[in-house]
């Protein structure tokens, strides 16, 4: 008669785990793809909407400077006396300069030159910067040596360390390749040259922290090498501040290039660059201010997209921003 009353009897234990197995969202559930990094990087890239902006801005302006003088029927160094210094028309929306030439056409084409010597010499300042911070970050033999190299060229003084490569090596490259290519390298490699050192900083520091990490020291203990350490486990982690140091090394390589050319020590004067359009601007600033503002207007759209565009980067690549 126990044994029947006691079988009977609700064990409150058995109760508890029933409803604990029946609870919402505890037990077994259903199992989801993993969710890639990536996507969560563009997902947060996309709530910025400067950096939208940004991208679309800049985009069109690419594909204008690319695409645009291959359209336009107008050349770029066509000259028409008779058409000379008018304002802006539907025949030359942006109008002509004192030699008849099509405004609009030479900012376009001298759009391609600054933009390609803004991502030439981001490229090239990116992988200097990279490797010092790489280099001097990971082995600490080298790490005063490259730092103190570092601090001298951050001393010195850009703007007439620029002057003073271009006016030593403008002659025997112009010789050597020509002028307009020659140019190109000289202001390529002298602002790549000038412009690594905050990049090298950045990376030396992430890389001091992630050589640190667990994941660094475990695949050490097992013998991976030197370079596969840093190729494989440090570099892919260092990514964020690079590609933002990127972002912000296009807007700063095209205002210096600017600046170059409106100095009289950029491109020649029949090679038209923004910076160039402004510099021959400046003799007719009373009678025709309008020369003035199509080329500034467009290297600060470029520079402002950039820039936001390396903000939204930066913020989309921060896994402590994205809240992972």
């Amino acid at each position: 008669m126990t044994e029947s009353r006691h079988d009977a009897a609700t064990d409150p234990r058995d109760e508890i785990a029933s409803l604990v197995v029946h609870a919402p969202g505890v037990g077994p559930q259903p199992s989801r793809p993993p969710r890639s990094q990536w996507l969560d990087v563009w997902d947060q890239f996309k709530s910025h909407k400067g950096a939208m902006w940004g991208g679309v801005i800049f985009l069109v302006i690419v594909l204008g400077v690319v695409f645009g003088p291959m359209l336009w029927p107008y050349d770029a160094t066509y000259i028409d006396i008779r058409a000379r210094n008018q304002g802006p028309s539907l025949a030359h929306p942006f109008g002509t300069d004192q030699l008849g030439r099509d405004t609009l056409a030479r900012m376009m084409y001298g759009g391609r030159t600054s933009v390609a010597v803004g991502i030439t010499a981001m490229l090239l300042a990116l992988f200097l910067g990279s490797f010092v911070g790489v280099i001097a970050g990971f082995f600490k033999r080298l790490d005063g040596l490259l730092m103190r190299l570092t601090d001298l060229f951050l001393a010195l003084p850009l703007l007439p360390l620029l002057l003073v490569m271009m006016l030593l090596f403008r002659e025997p490259l112009s010789a050597a390749f020509g002028p307009e290519r020659g140019i190109f390298i000289l202001i390529v490699c002298a602002i790549g040259i000038t412009s690594w050192m905050p990049t090298a900083r950045i990376v030396r520091g992430d890389v001091l922290a992630l050589k640190e990490r667990e994941f660094v020291l475990a695949a050490r203990s097992i013998g991976t090498t030197n370079t596969k350490l840093i190729t494989r486990h440090i570099l892919p982690n260092v990514l964020s501040p690079i590609m933002v140091s990127a972002t912000l090394g296009i807007a700063n390589a095209i205002i210096t290039e600017s600046a170059l050319s409106f100095l009289g020590l950029g491109f020649p004067p029949d090679f038209p660059t923004w910076g160039r359009l402004l510099f021959d601007a400046t003799d007719y600033l009373q009678q025709y201010p309008e020369r003035v503002i199509w080329p500034g207007l467009a290297i600060s759209l470029t520079v402002l997209s950039v820039n936001y565009l390396g903000d939204g980067l930066r913020d989309a690549l921060d896994p402590r921003i994205r809240g992972r």
